[in-house]
């Protein structure tokens, strides 16, 4: 596509949370790849984010630009520059955050009509951009930050409710109708799937938009989940586009190092630090930007690594503050056991990361052997584009789902047992993980036993089809054409006189 008639034009509004920005925005710079003029709507400290991947790609002859706005912050009681969940850490300042976007609405409706693209790509969590979108006569296309598995298994437990006949939380059931057979426990499932509460009104309205939009755009591969994407669009009839793994379009070391907030190490530190240990000899360990433990949590982590002998590289989050914590600094907030940072740093076993790590740089270093994550999302499609295999510690959200597409359906994995699903961590919420459970979970996946090493093979072999993927000619690729060219039918349309922007009903 060039710079004529042919062209479309896709106006990109992400969520103000990393595991929701990142990749929208790696979405939006692989339209402008492929030749779309591209905005991006952004608020001004996020776009500080971003502002720097932005320009290298304009200095590439790439169609995109940043259209920044001020996000009332202080209309709904946060502080000013407060724009991003990682800067609204308590559930109170998250649903005040959720409410200042709403604020918006006005704005994106002027710049929509001012720019009037040919689509708008908002994330599911921003139901109202339909009502715009239908409005100005624009394709909306919701982005859904997870993957076909976790939309298949969402819908078959709020059809079939299976969790219904079990008695125990802890009783496992199988949820039915799926290509393979996935079993969850009640305690596992979130809240909102066991029974109505004051967010059901607001979940039901996101599902309603996201099935009456012109699409939904994922961040998968057809290789990785097969039966899920066909499941989904065959049986459930949801319209949807495979365009990842998106990480994929960070292909310089820059990129990858700017991608999200800025880390507390430099490239030269970390890269220098695991290229003087042996291939997949190193743990990665990671548990997301929102998840937060306990003192004595943390100490049982620190314990289970240590004991375990392996090398490792541990992204340190906040702990949780209880009633018996005074943190004078976001310093002592990133807390350790008394000496063991000095210690792992003497004996050179451990690397340790406060804050934000370039994730995906040390995840593709051919000394990383394994994963242990959160089951976020987009942490999942990074460590499978490794070829690494994961030890799965899902905590809310959908994690989960997706600890069961690793474990179960793909056998990528192993789980540390996890059992209980929270959505906000308290005092005396927390279900302890003793260091003992994990350091089993860590040997088996980091020592060498024959199931550890057919493990690798998969995760090796799933790596290079996640690379294929995104390639010309390949299915992530050829879905995006697909997309575009659905887009550009979308345009001749409207201009037509007909409009259909309810391309999953």
């Amino acid at each position: 596509m060039g710079s004529d008639g042919n062209q479309i034009h896709a106006m990109f509004f992400p969520y103000m949370a990393p595991g929701h920005m990142m990749p929208m925005v790696d979405m939006a710079r692989m339209f402008a790849a492929l030749g779309a003029k591209v905005t991006i709507i952004i608020t001004t400290m996020n776009a500080l984010r971003i502002k720097n991947v932005i320009d290298r790609d304009v200095k590439l002859g790439r169609d995109i630009t940043l259209e920044i706005i001020s996000l009332p912050s202080t209309e709904v009681g946060l502080p000013e520059g407060c724009e991003n969940v990682v800067s609204a850490p308590t559930p109170e300042m998250s649903i005040k955050l959720f409410h200042a976007i709403e604020l918006l609405q006005p704005i994106i409706k002027k710049l929509s009509s001012d720019h009037h693209p040919d689509c708008i790509v908002s994330d599911s969590l921003c139901p109202w951009t339909l009502d715009i979108a239908n409005e100005l006569g624009i394709a909306r296309i919701a982005f859904n930050g997870s993957g076909f598995f976790n939309l298949c298994l969402s819908e078959n437990i709020t059809h079939y409710e299976p969790h219904k006949s079990i008695e125990l939380e802890t009783e496992t059931f199988v949820v039915p109708g799926l290509p393979d057979e996935v079993k969850l426990t009640r305690s596992q499932l979130p809240d909102i799937a066991k029974a109505k509460n004051k967010f059901s009104e607001l979940f039901d309205k996101l599902n309603e938009s996201q099935r009456k939009s012109f699409g939904v755009l994922m961040n998968s591969f057809h290789e990785l989940e097969p039966g899920y994407a066909d499941h989904c669009r065959n049986v459930l009839g949801i319209k949807a586009w495979h365009i990842g793994p998106v990480s994929l379009v960070n292909r310089d070391t820059v990129d990858k190092v700017d991608r999200g907030e800025k880390t507390s190490i430099s490239k030269h530190d970390c890269i220098n630090w695991l290229d003087c240990k042996k291939p997949r000899s190193v743990l990665y360990i990671c548990f997301g930007s929102l998840t937060r433990f306990n003192k004595k949590q943390t100490t049982e982590i620190a314990y289970a690594l240590e004991a375990s002998g392996h090398s490792f590289i541990w992204v340190v989050g906040k702990v949780l503050k209880t009633s018996n914590d005074e943190f004078e600094d976001e310093e002592q907030e990133l807390w350790l056991p008394q000496g063991f940072e000095d210690k792992m740093k003497e004996n050179g076993q451990g690397l340790l990361i406060r804050g934000w790590a370039p994730q995906v740089l040390i995840l593709e270093h051919e000394a990383i052997g394994g994963f242990l994550t959160h089951c976020g999302w987009n942490s999942i499609l990074e460590g499978v584009v490794a070829g690494v295999p994961f030890i799965t510690w899902p905590i809310f959200a959908e994690q989960f789902y997706n600890e069961k597409l690793v474990t179960q359906v793909l056998n990528l994995g192993v789980s540390v047992g996890n059992e209980v699903w929270k959505a906000w961590a308290t005092e005396d919420s927390l279900v302890i993980k003793s260091g003992d459970d994990i350091l089993m979970a860590i040997n088996a996946v980091m020592e060498d036993t024959e199931e550890a090493i057919d493990m690798n093979k998969r995760a090796k072999k799933l790596g290079e089809l996640a690379k294929e993927a995104v390639e010309e000619g390949n299915s992530s690729y050829n879905d995006l054409k697909r997309l575009i060219e659905d887009i550009k039918i979308h345009r001749i349309s409207k201009s037509n006189g007909v409009i259909e922007n309810s391309g999953n009903e």
